[in-house]
């Protein structure tokens, strides 16, 4: 129970368990904090609703959004574009805001899911049980611990192992901020009608349980509901309302199809905002070598011929 209690805040502290009959099991005070901040979203009916409020909500769901899916995703995962160290540390910050860990567990458990995906060995493949796909898998002992052998290109970086090693401090930061930031205006702008309750509420806990689960939903609904243009290995479905959702993840089939590439929405009506979002910053060199679809491939492995 210790050892769980402090990787709360070190992950290095949390071992698997050696037997696989303990390391398949989930951790529940190892998770406390995560069924923690399910229940502040009670609070909503306590703090109340202002339109800086909805517009805090918003902001801080889209730009933790971006970074989960344009940089843990595309960049330390797949390694899609490039960019410099200080923009890739920028990033992993505001991805770690997230609470869905450190970019080096977050890649890590992603590369793994390619490479057996739906299969045995995929950590969430929804074969295993739809809850499990969802989030049984991520709340479970054996994938607290990040393999530094998935990730050799990424491990090199000493900033990304810190803050993959505290990667809870930084959402603790950021809720922080938040409550700092409504104060401010409950005293200086009472005409918001906001307080430092209500945005902790807003920017922090209702935003970041929706992204939690939003993002969970590739994991999950994008392996069972929406249609397959390519004949993948796997059970990946392209969904247009995922999409809209996750800045473009939920074109997952041709994801699978072809991996290396920041465009996930292949054809020019498949909404991809984190791609167009990634295309404006390369405009000004925040990053480069965005890599596309090669037209051969897209064309390739279709499920029936397209019109």
């Amino acid at each position: 129970m210790k050892q769980s209690v402090l990787a709360w805040f070190d992950s290095a502290r949390y071992q698997s368990a050696l037997s696989d009959t303990q390391a398949s099991g989930i951790d529940w005070v190892r998770i406390l904090p995560f069924i923690g901040l399910h229940l502040a979203c009670l609070l909503v009916f306590w703090v109340g609703v202002s339109p800086i409020a909805v517009a805090a909500f918003a902001f801080s769901y889209l730009l933790r959004m971006f970074a989960i899916t344009a940089f843990y995703h595309r960049y330390f995962a797949h390694r899609s574009f490039k960019t410099s160290r200080a923009i890739q540390f920028v990033f992993a910050v505001i991805g770690a805001a997230s609470t869905q860990r450190g970019p080096l567990w977050w890649a890590a458990h992603h590369r793994q899911h390619h490479r057996c995906a739906d299969q045995a060995e995929d950590p969430h493949a929804p074969r295993h049980g739809f809850l499990w796909s969802h989030m049984g898998w991520f709340l479970s002992r054996e994938h607290f611990v990040t393999d530094p052998k998935r990730i050799p290109d990424l491990i090199e970086y000493p900033e990304l192992r810190l803050l993959d090693r505290f990667a809870l401090l930084v959402p603790v930061v950021y809720a922080a901020a938040w409550f700092g930031l409504g104060a401010i205006l409950s005293a200086t702008a009472p005409g918001l009608e906001t307080s430092g309750a209500q945005l902790l509420v807003w920017g922090y806990f209702l935003s970041t349980v929706v992204l939690i689960h939003a993002t969970l939903t590739i994991n999950s609904l994008a392996h069972v509901w929406g249609k397959r243009r390519y004949a993948t290995r796997d059970d990946s479905r392209n969904n247009f309302w995922l999409a809209l959702l996750t800045l473009g993840e939920g074109w997952h089939n041709n994801h699978h199809h072809y991996p290396g590439s920041a465009r996930q929405g292949f054809f020019w009506w498949e909404i991809d905002l984190s791609y167009y979002v990634l295309k404006a910053m390369s405009w000004v060199g925040l990053v480069w070598d965005v890599k596309s679809v090669p037209e051969p491939i897209r064309r390739a492995r279709l499920v029936q011929a397209e019109s």
